[in-house]
């Protein structure tokens, strides 16, 4: 029988080159907090009617965080001036790279925008953007 873990992960492949799209939580374009939750739901970590900010995952499950990344783990940024505010997350598919929507703002709201600045649900080292809060394995128990 498959995991969540590894269902998690399947699911978010799906998602490679979704639009992103500021408060979008869909295919036709996600911010970061609206990919993960659209896989915690999916997998039924968070109820389906339930949309967290990558704040609001922090928050509630900061009490998992985990030393180093692994598969299926989620990682979270924080603001270069406030290290309390979490401002992206993305989830792990290995030690070495994450997949999130990245690349947009508040700006980022059509596909045009998101062309325009290379923004999309994209893989990527997970240490090539500085300010990494911390990292919560949400499938432990």
């Amino acid at each position: 029988m498959i995991s969540k873990r590894e269902l998690a992960i399947k699911y978010l492949w799906t998602f490679l080159g979704t639009f992103y799209s500021w408060g979008g939580e869909g295919p036709g374009g996600m911010d970061c907090s609206g990919l993960v939750s659209e896989i915690m739901q999916g997998v039924g970590i968070i109820g389906r009617s339930e949309r967290l900010t990558a704040q609001m995952f922090w928050d509630r499950f900061q009490m998992k965080q985990v030393k180093e990344p692994c598969a299926g783990c989620l990682v979270f940024w924080h603001s270069a001036d406030n290290p309390d505010k979490i401002i992206h997350i993305e989830m792990c598919i290995d030690e070495v790279y994450a997949i999130g929507a990245s690349g947009g703002g508040s700006a980022t709201r059509t596909k045009e925008d998101a062309i325009r600045q290379n923004a999309f649900v994209k893989i990527r080292p997970i240490y090539s953007r500085p300010n990494i809060k911390g990292f919560i394995d949400i499938f432990t128990s």
